[in-house]
């Protein structure tokens, strides 16, 4: 029986689709709760945890418990241990957890003795795990965060899953070390973006699943950004609602229109006015109800990431309101060349509206400029 270490972080990402930018902190996590979030990380590493199914009766899953793991690997059928117990948790665990029990529990598990650690999170939760379990342990993210800009995940949790059941069923598998990156939250609600080196976490090595590190946009960039902003304004339609995704890019179509903006929250243009700054998945809901709708949304630099990263507003429901034929990608021809000739990915958490957008999209580079790109689910 091989020991696989499992750890769900129940909060996070919870303060995507609300328009929040995270929910490190407890005020975060409580505004986040009134605004009407939902858990979504045990949903996740369920989605993780079905690639191992096939090697169920080899694996007991060492875990904490509650909403922290037990909770959803016994759904699923596997056998579990119970090392660690967060300190006056509800029946169910959920929202009840800290950073605090993060570490602990990583320590409790590692000591217990696993071959690997599946840590369902953030860039947070990977700031824990790594002072909990240091260089050493072998470890591997399942994304369910807002915000991820560390390359200690994989690219979506059936991905963790499946890089999980090579590494426990291939010897040979490599590991290396990868950065553990963060930002600070609290600036980013100010639309300032810091990000900091927090670290290194031993990951299984296989870049087709794993991971890019975000990379920032060159400055050399801004002349396709102001092209790319000139075309996207002059094709704009009257009476139709533009709903313009977080980033660099994106910042320069208002930036033609005048307009204020929020770098890295989601914003609403109607007749080249703002409607709406800042919105969460159930405002952008009310509006594509209200208004003939266009998304206009541009890959994360570096990850390739088009939705699912940082902009969980634009939510698996609202694309499938919104429709493919009405995606705007835009993106400078450095970042797609950073790439490297890999798609686009999506990774909504459903996988009904990922399906929709997956296959080949117009992407506009420059002044009367496109490019067709791939677009697959992550």
């Amino acid at each position: 029986m091989q020991r696989v270490g499992l750890i769900v972080n129940p909060i996070a990402g919870m303060g995507g689709r609300v328009g929040l930018k995270g929910t490190d902190g407890a005020e975060a996590l409580q505004k986040a709760l009134a605004l009407g979030a939902v858990p979504e990380a045990g949903a996740k590493a369920a989605r993780a945890l079905e690639r191992l199914l096939p090697i169920k009766d080899q694996l007991i899953i060492v875990t904490c418990a509650g909403a922290m793991g037990e909770a959803v690997a016994q759904q699923l059928g596997f056998a579990t241990e119970v090392v660690y117990r967060p300190q006056g948790t509800r029946d169910d665990g959920a929202f009840s957890t800290t950073g605090q029990d993060t570490r602990a529990g990583a320590r409790a598990i590692v000591e217990s003795g696993v071959a690997i650690l599946l840590f369902a999170g953030g860039d947070g939760t990977a700031r824990d795990i790594c002072a909990a379990v240091g260089e050493e342990q072998v470890v591997l993210g399942i994304p369910a965060g807002v915000k991820i800009h560390s390359p200690v995940y994989a690219n979506s949790p059936a991905q963790a899953g499946e890089l999980a059941r090579r590494f426990l069923t291939e010897g040979s598998l490599p590991v290396g070390q990868r950065e553990v990156m963060d930002i600070d939250e609290e600036a980013v609600r100010r639309d300032v973006l810091q990000t900091s080196l927090y670290g290194y976490l031993q990951v299984p090595l296989d870049e087709t699943r794993l991971q890019n590190p975000k990379a920032p946009t060159e400055a050399s960039e801004g002349a396709a950004q102001q092209g790319i902003a000139q075309d996207v304004v002059e094709g704009m339609e009257p009476g139709v609602c533009y709903i313009i995704g977080p980033g660099t890019t994106t910042r320069a179509i208002m930036q033609e229109l005048g307009l204020p903006c929020t770098l890295l929250g989601v914003d609403v243009v109607k007749d080249r006015r703002v409607l709406a700054l800042d919105v969460s998945e159930r405002e952008l809901l009310d509006v594509a109800e209200k208004y003939p709708c266009k998304l206009i949304v541009t890959p994360v630099g570096g990850q390739g990431y088009l939705l699912g990263r940082g902009n969980q507003q634009i939510s698996g429901a609202v694309v499938k309101r919104i429709g493919k034929e009405n995606l705007i990608v835009v993106a400078t021809p450095g970042k797609l060349a950073a790439l490297g000739g890999r798609p686009l990915l999506v990774d909504t958490g459903d996988p009904e509206a990922d399906a929709l957008l997956a296959g080949w999209h117009r992407v506009k580079i420059g002044y009367w400029l496109e490019r067709a790109h791939r677009i697959e689910a992550g």
